[in-house]
């Protein structure tokens, strides 16, 4: 039984990056564990610097089919007004049959628009690499029946070439009003630049939209906003993808009370409901560590092993600041 559900998923994933369905960002849980992934305009949002490190096995029961890795670093430069920022990244697909390894580099400007409102503009510059092992890949009319094995020859055409590499461009927006709420925008892959494997095919990487926003309650004091280290926090958040004719809506809340966080999400497909979140986080000091798990729903069920993700954080200043800050920290959830 086991090898007839392991064939069908190398067929599902032969027909996802060969037929009509283009290819997809890797998706996160923590999505603000991983804030310049999710919005350029996030790159220098905090007071001084910060070091993320993230980590996604996603259906660890299928054989690995995605794990992705992450470390990135941002500095927020208050003399000018100014956030930069770099993320390295590893995209493992199929067990090591297509890998994606990306280097980005980011730059945002805040500008302060009123006493309340402060909107971040973002631009990223990535350079992607493609690789696809073939001898990993197996196919339908491989299968043996009567050996119950994929050892018989293929029909299909092995590309032209292994790797594919290309720049890459995203650009982002981020609006936050006092410590209260905010709301941002992005737009990844603006040149869709083609990761097509063989000479006489095109597959562009589609365009992917992003749109995000939360509201920040203080429980403590019954209020939006103005609060403490020792307050309890509930903060609820929305956010929607769209890359080609994927759509994706996740909604959830995070209710923080220091050095506890704990958070529930729950993502939905549109075509049909995907997982449910679970989250634990801790901070001390300057340092963030969660976990979460997603609980499948989809017709993939438990079968899958669901996702693990982990995720790293230090907040750490390179130098004093030496006047008061004109512009304030976006109070965006930590994970």
């Amino acid at each position: 039984m086991f090898k007839y559900l392991r064939f069908i998923s190398i067929f599902t994933f032969v027909l996802v990056f060969w037929g009509n369905v283009r290819a997809q960002d890797p998706a996160f849980s923590q999505f603000y564990a991983n804030p310049l992934f999710l919005n350029p305009a996030l790159a220098g949002a905090t007071e001084c610097g910060r070091l993320n490190l993230n980590y996604r096995n996603q259906w660890p029961a299928m054989g690995n089919a995605f794990i992705t890795y992450g470390v990135s670093y941002d500095q927020n430069l208050e003399s000018i007004k100014s956030g930069f920022g770099v993320v390295i990244m590893s995209d493992r697909q199929g067990d090591g049959a297509l890998t994606r390894s990306s280097a980005s580099l980011f730059y945002s400007y805040k500008l302060k628009v009123s006493d309340p409102i402060t909107i971040s503009f973002g631009v990223e510059g990535s350079y992607l690499q493609d690789h696809l092992d073939w001898d990993k890949l197996q196919f339908a009319d491989q299968f043996n029946i009567e050996t119950k094995q994929f050892d018989l020859p293929t029909s299909e055409t092995p590309p032209s070439r292994n790797s594919v590499a290309t720049p890459d461009f995203s650009v982002g927006a981020v609006m936050n009003y006092y410590d209260e709420w905010f709301a941002g925008v992005a737009v990844n892959h603006i040149t869709q630049p083609d990761i097509s494997f063989y000479d006489n095919t095109t597959s562009k990487l589609s365009m992917k939209y992003t749109v995000h926003g939360g509201v920040n309650v203080n429980l403590s004091k019954g209020m939006l906003g103005n609060f403490s280290q020792n307050d309890y926090l509930l903060q609820v958040n929305l956010l929607y993808l769209q890359q080609e004719t994927f759509n994706q809506i996740n909604a959830g809340l995070y209710i923080n009370k220091y050095p506890f966080v704990l958070g529930g999400w729950f993502r939905h497909n549109f075509s049909n409901p995907d997982a449910a979140i679970v989250l634990v986080g801790i901070t001390w000091n300057n340092l963030r560590f969660g976990y979460s798990y997603d609980f499948t729903v989809s017709k993939i069920g438990g079968s899958s092993g669901g996702a693990h993700e982990i995720s790293f954080s230090w907040d750490f200043c390179i130098y004093k600041q030496q006047k008061r800050r004109t512009i304030r920290a976006i109070k965006a959830p930590m994970f």
